[in-house]
């Protein structure tokens, strides 16, 4: 059984990240979203409203599952049995950042981590995008997946 793990603050999940899983799917067994937290981190969202978002958006795919996790993510992966991290890529930036994390924890633990780029039409899109345009009053909706609304 091939079983990945997409780990992510997802604060909030953006149509890139539903891209990369949507299109993840055929490739494995059962993917993980892992919602990682951090306390050194300041969300917007909410623990529980990101995987609510999360668990809404994926509610017709039973491939998909949601959690949250503290630590190291290769702990998580031999946690939970899982022999590979999921990452989008979406520019050379993300790709040097990403291949220095994916290196570590091949040598620290055999996880293999799996790329996939982003599509071109949500290449731009990032959390922290989203974030700013909320909080400045703008339309985000085209940018989340339905679920994710702001009250």
């Amino acid at each position: 059984m091939r079983k990945a793990i997409f780990p992510g603050s997802f604060d909030p999940i953006t149509l890139g990240h539903e891209d990369i899983i949507k299109r993840s799917i055929s490739l494995f067994d059962e993917i993980v979203i892992a919602i990682g937290v951090n306390a050194e981190k300041k969300y917007m969202f909410s623990l529980e409203d990101r995987k609510r978002f999360i668990e809404e958006t994926f509610k017709n795919e039973p491939k998909v599952s949601v959690i949250t996790y503290e630590g190291l993510t290769i702990d998580l992966c031999h946690r939970i049995k899982a022999d590979f991290i999921l990452r989008g890529l979406r520019n050379p930036a993300d790709f040097e950042f990403e291949k220095a994390i994916a290196h570590t924890n091949r040598r620290l633990s055999k996880i293999e981590t799996v790329f996939l780029l982003t599509a071109a039409r949500t290449s731009y899109i990032s959390s922290s995008i989203v974030r700013d345009v909320i909080r400045n009053g703008g339309q985000y909706e085209m940018l989340v997946p339905d679920a994710v609304r702001v009250k």
